[in-house]
This record gives C-alpha cells, sequence and structure tokens, in this order.
C-alpha cells in the first residue's frame, strides 16, 4: 500500500510523540542507567512505510551511545543480512522492544519488557508493517504472544524461519521468528541459518 505525503507525515508526528515519550519515561528502572552514562535511548529507525519491520532485544553499548538500533557489530551482520535479499535499512524499520540499554547487555526482565512494550505496540500500529522478522527469543516470545500464536511457547530453535499468519488491527500480517545477529557473531552455524531465514523475508516481500 502506497501512502500519500499527508498520510506520511501524519505517521511521523505520531512516532515524534513516542519518542518524546521513551525519552522523558523516568519511571523506566534503566532511565538512572541512561542518565549516569549520557546514553540515549533508541527508539528505532527507517522507513515510517515499511512493509517489513525487524524487532530486536534491546539496545547495546554502541546503540545507547549513538541513539540508533543495531549500529554496532551485530548491525553489521543484520545489514549484511539485509544486503543478500536486496534490502536496506531506508527500505525498512528497525527497533527493540526495550528501548534503553540494560546493564552490562543482561537480558531485560520481565517489567522491562512490560514497561517498554506498549511504546513496540504502539510503534506496530502507526507504520502497519506487513511482515515483522523478530531477533533474538525476547521479541519473537513477546510478539507471538501479543498476537496469540499458539506456538510462543516453544524455543527459537524450533520457530526461527517459520512464517505465522495472524490479524493485526490494521489488516493480515506475518511474523517470522529469526535468531538474533549477535548470536551469529561466534557460530558459523547460526548465520548460516540467518541466511536462510533471510530468503524467506525475501520471498514474502517479492524483493
Amino acid at each position: 500500500m502506497k501512502y500519500s505525503s499527508k498520510e506520511t507525515a501524519e505517521k511521523t508526528e505520531m512516532l515524534r510523540v513516542v519518542r518524546d515519550e521513551v525519552f522523558n519515561l523516568k519511571t523506566s528502572p534503566l532511565y538512572e542507567y541512561r542518565e549516569k552514562n549520557h546514553y540515549h535511548p533508541v527508539i528505532g529507525e527507517g522507513d515510517h512505510d515499511a512493509a517489513l519491520m525487524f524487532i530486536g532485544e534491546a539496545p547495546g553499548r554502541n546503540e545507547a551511545e549513538k541513539g540508533r538500533p543495531f549500529c554496532g557489530a551485530s548491525g553489521k551482520i543484520l545489514d549484511s543480512l539485509m544486503d543478500s535479499i536486496g534490502l536496506t535499512r531506508e527500505k525498512v524499520y528497525i527497533t527493540n522492544i526495550i528501548k534503553d540499554r540494560p546493564p552490562e547487555n543482561r537480558d531485560p526482565f520481565p517489567d522491562e519488557i512490560a514497561l517498554y512494550a506498549p511504546f513496540l505496540d504502539k510503534q506496530i500500529d502507526i507504520i502497519e508493517p506487513k511482515v515483522i522478522a523478530t531477533l533474538g527469543r525476547f521479541s519473537m516470545r513477546y510478539i507471538l504472544q501479543k498476537f496469540n500464536i499458539p506456538e510462543s511457547g516453544q524455543s527459537i530453535s524450533s520457530l526461527h524461519g517459520k512464517v505465522f499468519d495472524t490479524e493485526a488491527r490494521y489488516g493480515k500480517i506475518k511474523i517470522v521468528p529469526q535468531y538474533h545477529p549477535a548470536a551469529s557473531i561466534y557460530n558459523r552455524a547460526t548465520l548460516e541459518e540467518l541466511k536462510k531465514d533471510f530468503l524467506v523475508l525475501k520471498t514474502l516481500l517479492g524483493t
């Protein structure tokens, strides 16, 4: 679906509101850590009319320092994977569930996911992607549960690369769980699986 310039401008303004809400989220248990280390919240970036949305888990140090998602080592892998199917960052939207860096890149806590997830929900409703690719087990579990996918309790090793059809508020969507690119840094087998799973995205998008 093509959006008019007016509709795109409206979406950009709504996303700006989400950004401001996260910036001012002083109730977050990660806010003090952000301020102490002069980090930025990482809201997301890319095409506000994107057909494909990537959802990771939480920003790392590079991301928090620059305020951009996937700009470190895992980001280079993600860029390479996108390039392999003819995509660029300008054609997709990239974000995380957690918008602030957890200390020492630890796994996000359940209360943190509960706090930040509504902002992700808003981003999905605003951008209206046709395909959501989750990166890592935390984003996979949240998105599958959000859309009431029965397999949500299964492991990422069982579900990666599979396509789940469901309904969002704005229409039909497809969800494709994938490994987090960081998992492939020290595991060549995971990288090969990611490459195969990106071919699934290529098929869905017709790129």
